[in-house]
C-alpha cells in the first residue's frame, strides 16, 4: 500500500505532539504538515490534498466542523475530542473515526487500521468533490454527491435530498453548482440541481420545454433554457 499522507490539526502543541509520536508506530503514514487553526489547516489540504486529516473538534478561532464546511476536497477524517464516548455518538459521522484524548495506543492504531482499509476498498482514488460536509445542530453528515438525488435551493442555503433524507447546506445553489461534477448534475431551472442517475423519465411538452420525473416520484419543469441544454445531452440510455 501507498503511504498515506496526513494533516494533524490542533490548536494544542502537545495534542499535535502526542499524534506524532502515536503516528512513529505507524510508517506508512506521511505527516505533510500541522496547523494550530482552521485557516492554516485549509490552506495545507489546498496545498498538499491530503489522504487523512487528524482534526481537533473544538479549536479557538474556529471548531473542526467549521473547517470542513469551508472545504471543497475533503480528505478522510479523524476526530481528535475531549468529548466522552456518549457525546460524541450523538454525530452521525459516517465514514469517520474518532480518538477521545488522552489518545490510547490500541486505540489509535485501530482508528489507523480502519482508515487504511476504508481507503483499499475504494475502487479508485476518492474524488475531492464527491463528498460534501453538512451539520444540522449537533448533527454531522459526510455525504456521498452520488447519493444526492436532487438540490433545491433556499435563498443563500440550499436542501440536499439522500437516501430520504434532506438537510440544509450554508451554500448557495450556485456555489454547489460551480464545485459539484457537471456530468453528473444538471440544472433543470433556477431553484433546482438533478442528479442524471436518479432520472426516470424525460417528457417534452408542447411549448417545447421538458418534465423530468426521478425514482422517488419528484417531477420539475425543466425552463426553457435548460430544455434545450438537455436535449443536447443523451441522458436515459
Amino acid at each position: 500500500m501507498r503511504a498515506l499522507k496526513a494533516i494533524i490539526v490542533d490548536d494544542e502543541r502537545l495534542a499535535r505532539e502526542e499524534i506524532k509520536r502515536h503516528l512513529t508506530a505507524h510508517p506508512t503514514i506521511d505527516i505533510a504538515g500541522e496547523a494550530s487553526n482552521i485557516t492554516d489547516a485549509a490552506a495545507l489540504i489546498h496545498q498538499f490534498r491530503p489522504d487523512l486529516i487528524f482534526l481537533d473538534v473544538q479549536m479557538g478561532g474556529g471548531s473542526g466542523f467549521d473547517l470542513l464546511e469551508s472545504l471543497n476536497i475533503i480528505p478522510h477524517v479523524i476526530f481528535t475530542t475531549a468529548f466522552d464516548r456518549y457525546a460524541v455518538q450523538a454525530f452521525e459521522v459516517d465514514a469517520v473515526d474518532y480518538l477521545v484524548k488522552p489518545i490510547r495506543e490500541e486505540r489509535f492504531a485501530k482508528a489507523i487500521e480502519r482508515i487504511k482499509s476504508r481507503i483499499l476498498s475504494e475502487d479508485k482514488p476518492p474524488n475531492p468533490q464527491q463528498t460534501l460536509f453538512v451539520r444540522e445542530g449537533n448533527r454531522c453528515h459526510f455525504i456521498n454527491t452520488h447519493q444526492i438525488s436532487w438540490i433545491e435551493s433556499n435563498r443563500n442555503y440550499a436542501r440536499l435530498y439522500f437516501n430520504e433524507k434532506k438537510v440544509l447546506i450554508k451554500r448557495s445553489l450556485n456555489q454547489l453548482k460551480k464545485i459539484l461534477d457537471p456530468l453528473l448534475f444538471v440544472r433543470v431551472n433556477r431553484t433546482a440541481l438533478v442528479n442524471i442517475n436518479f432520472i426516470t423519465q424525460i417528457k417534452p411538452l408542447p411549448d417545447g420545454r421538458l418534465d423530468v420525473s426521478l425514482q422517488n416520484g419528484q417531477t420539475f419543469t425543466v425552463s426553457a433554457r435548460q430544455s434545450s441544454a438537455l436535449k443536447n445531452r443523451s441522458i436515459l440510455k
